[in-house]
């Protein structure tokens, strides 16, 4: 077994002291997730200045101690595309990350490259080639081969020099700020990310009536359930288009819902009393108890608008070298049409108006909606070939 997997429990604790003494940690995972109901972990990587290493899960029984170290503030983490990583620390420690940093975001900040692949990123900051992950590999299989412990040891061995060369040229543009404030808030939404209607975000979803709205929500939640008892992922429970079906048709018993196409398979007629009884919950709401018709899923004018303002902000990134994708979403777009132009503003104020967005778009964006600036094409084959200008200037 080579010296660099840990499997000993004992070594996993001296390597965790070993980490508090560097202060900083690059850390990675390999995981599962085609066939639970929450990825599994098999396998973290970890890399300071002087040393690499690989921790297998499958037998180091007790992480906890890395995982409260990562939550405690004590240490950097530093990770690329930490997605997984963060939801591993939540689950795991009960606890944030409390000094994290992603050297993915960090890179969006002076290119407009994002989300970059780890090879790929390195490969531009550090001009060094690395081989890529190994996406197909079954992770969980034992013994790990000489290839995959190298591929996973190469995954954290160059993330410390990419964040101390991304801190120094984001520092000089004075972004560093930026990076920092983009990646806690990106955090901060993965802690939030149980307590949002994640059931709102199934494909059709805004096509449904309130009841029908009710049904999808009752069936959604029934299936989270079900999914945790059984771990399963989701959509081996039960289909996301089929809930959206159930809602449009709303059997009202066992032979219905089996009549419903692509329902008749055995594991969903062990399942069909369970997704009555979500169905008939939801159909025995009171009205106002239904869930709300967001209008602005169907508004027109405001999508029509929101695309005026991704073409001058897609200009307005490309010109201060910072990728689209970090400073606003469609959906982003859409809340600021609604707040300047509707005024609709319930709730927080847009998120392109405040903190270092704002200072990326200034008053591009609203000057566009209030018919302060002018759009015209300048060069087709230009990197920017539109021009946003003043109204009087454009005369």
């Amino acid at each position: 077994m080579p010296q660099h997997l840990i499997t000993d429990q004992a070594e996993f604790e001296s390597l965790c002291e070993h980490l508090r003494t560097a202060g900083i940690v690059a850390f990675d995972t390999e995981f599962l997730s085609e066939f639970t109901f929450r990825p599994q972990l098999c396998l973290l990587q970890f890399a300071t200045t002087d040393r690499a290493v690989l921790v297998d899960p499958l037998a180091v029984e007790d992480l906890s101690s890395w995982w409260r170290l990562m939550a405690s503030g004590e240490i950097l983490t530093v990770v690329h595309g930490g997605r997984e990583e963060i939801r591993f620390c939540l689950q795991n420690a009960h606890a944030i990350p409390r000094r994290l940093f992603d050297v993915q975001i960090a890179e969006g900040m002076e290119s407009r490259g994002f989300p970059l692949s780890y090879s790929s990123l390195v490969a531009r900051v550090l001009k060094i080639p690395v081989h890529g992950k190994e996406t197909r590999t079954d992770w969980r299989r034992r013994p790990l081969t000489d290839r995959q412990i190298d591929y996973a040891l190469e995954d954290v061995q160059h993330l410390i020099a990419v964040y101390e060369r991304q801190t120094q040229t984001l520092t000089a543009r004075g972004r560093l700020t930026w990076a920092q404030t983009e990646i806690d808030r990106y955090v901060a939404d993965l802690e939030q990310e149980p307590f949002r209607e994640n059931w709102r975000k199934l494909p059709g979803i805004v096509s449904l009536s309130r009841r029908e709205l009710a049904v999808a929500r009752e069936v959604y939640l029934w299936r989270e359930r079900e999914a945790s008892a059984t771990d399963k992922p989701f959509r081996r429970v039960l289909r996301d288009d089929l809930i959206i079906e159930l809602a449009r048709r709303q059997p009202s018993d066992v032979p219905d819902l089996l009549a419903t196409r692509d329902m008749n398979r055995s594991d969903y007629r062990k399942l069909a009393p369970a997704m009555i009884g979500a169905i008939q919950k939801a159909l025995s709401l009171k009205d106002d108890q239904l869930p709300s018709i967001r209008k602005t899923d169907k508004d027109h004018d405001e999508q029509l608008l929101a695309q005026l303002l991704n073409m001058a902000l897609a200009n307005r990134c490309a010109q201060e070298e910072i990728a689209l994708g970090l400073v606003g979403t469609t959906a982003d777009l859409r809340h600021l049409v609604r707040w300047h132009v509707f005024g609709d503003q319930t709730g927080d104020p847009p998120r392109l108006t405040q903190g270092w967005r704002a200072e990326v778009c200034g008053d591009l964006l609203t000057d566009v909606l209030d018919g302060r600036i002018a759009l015209r094409v300048n060069d087709p084959k230009a990197e920017y070939p539109l021009v946003f200008e003043r109204w009087s200037d454009s005369k």
